[in-house]
């Protein structure tokens, strides 16, 4: 049974068991393809005391699934339309 952490009021989730060496950008990496999306896991995550640089094995953690929205070239601005 997963534990949410009190301050959790996200939606979807899963849950990692870490492996020695775990970081937050490689978790954010293997989760959602983007090293630099660590916030959602340190949001879900906080206060459980269990975020530090470098994890140990055997820490259970909180993963968002984020929800991506289609986003139409309209709603970009000129600079980002036809990447």
């Amino acid at each position: 049974m997963t534990v949410l952490p009190p301050n959790y009021t996200g939606g979807l989730f899963i849950t990692h068991i870490t492996s020695q060496g775990d970081r937050l950008d490689s978790l954010a990496w293997k989760y959602y393809g983007d090293a630099t999306l660590f916030a959602p896991i340190v949001a879900a995550n906080f206060g459980r005391g269990a975020l530090t640089p470098v994890f140990p094995a055997g820490v259970t953690l909180v993963i968002p699934i984020l929800v991506v929205s289609n986003v139409q070239a309209n709603d970009l601005p000129p600079w980002e339309r036809g990447r």
